[in-house]
């Protein structure tokens, strides 16, 4: 269905609500478990229901990433390297040359971590670039096939325009910095930084007078990390997500705004591309940089 066509079903602003629904399953109001019908619905299902939309894509493009790289490295050969061999290579090559430049400790997990996230953050956040009612639609045609309301099939394909996916990323990163933290400084080392910095003194009275202060900035500075993270990410996809379906919607006004549209979206597709990459990037640089500052003792602060 065209944007033209949707304009008739909806208006615009129950256009882009619609774009901007998960497919929410989890607990309905009578007590038993289906799909919400609307967002407001969705939102009342509470902690455990589960973006079905989201949740897919994610999952199906990690299996994507593994099946691609798995694939290139039974086949690798010492050979010049050709076709999709090309692409692995670079990407291991430059994971690896961050790796080596911002973490100066010894850790064989950080290497395939950063690969992981570069990737597979970059595969949905490029998911962005994919008509954006080519997917919906064909989850509506589905949907109306098992008898469900066209204006209750909720599908959106960008999983990093959904916090729970962004924020959770960044919770495991959180995760691993904390273990890391505890196993490279100790209990004691690991307070030690919560507590003495940024404010020391070498009168013991005024040092533990600033301890309060220290831990408040410390415990807000660390909890912002994975907060930071994972909002940065969200922030900038959703924000394109928006402008892509502004854009639809232009398209479908009338024949003048829909020939400017479509040029807006060429030029907006193509700069889009760049902040795809950037935000992986951007991802994977700082958690190799807070992995690095896990590691990093109280004599080199």
């Amino acid at each position: 269905m065209s944007s033209a066509e949707h304009a008739e079903a909806l208006t615009s602003s129950e256009y882009i609500k619609h774009h901007l629904t998960n497919l929410t399953y989890g607990k309905l109001p009578d007590g038993t478990w289906g799909f919400a019908h609307n967002g407001d619905e969705a939102a009342q299902m509470g902690f455990w229901a589960v973006n079905v939309d989201t949740m897919g894509w994610s999952l199906f493009l990690g299996a994507l990433f593994f099946f691609i790289f798995r694939s290139v490295a039974k086949k690798v050969t010492s050979d010049a390297p050709t076709g999709l061999q090309n692409y692995v290579e670079a990407a291991v090559e430059f994971v690896d040359s961050n790796v080596k430049g911002m973490f100066p400790y010894k850790n064989t997990m950080i290497a395939p971590l950063a690969l992981t996230i570069l990737v597979w953050v970059f595969f949905m956040n490029a998911m962005d670039l994919i008509a954006i009612d080519l997917l919906p639609e064909i989850a509506k045609l589905v949907g109306v096939s098992l008898g469900a309301d066209p204006h209750a099939v909720f599908f959106k394909v960008v999983p990093s325009t959904d916090p729970n996916i962004t924020l959770g990323m960044a919770a495991c990163i959180f995760l691993l910095i904390l273990f890391f933290s505890f196993r490279e400084k100790g209990v004691i080392g690991f307070a030690k930084e919560l507590c003495l910095h940024p404010f020391s003194s070498k009168n013991v009275i005024v040092q533990i007078a600033v301890i309060p202060v220290n831990f408040v900035l410390e415990a807000v500075n660390l909890i912002a990390k994975p907060v930071s993270l994972g909002l940065r990410l969200f922030g900038n996809l959703y924000a394109g997500e928006i402008i892509f379906i502004l854009i639809a919607i232009m398209i479908g006004a009338n024949l003048v705004l829909g020939f400017f549209g479509i040029s807006l979206q060429i030029v907006w597709a193509l700069f889009h591309i760049l902040i795809i990459a950037l935000q992986a990037f951007i991802f994977m640089v700082l958690t190799i940089v807070y992995m690095s500052m896990a590691y990093q003792t109280d004599e080199q602060h």
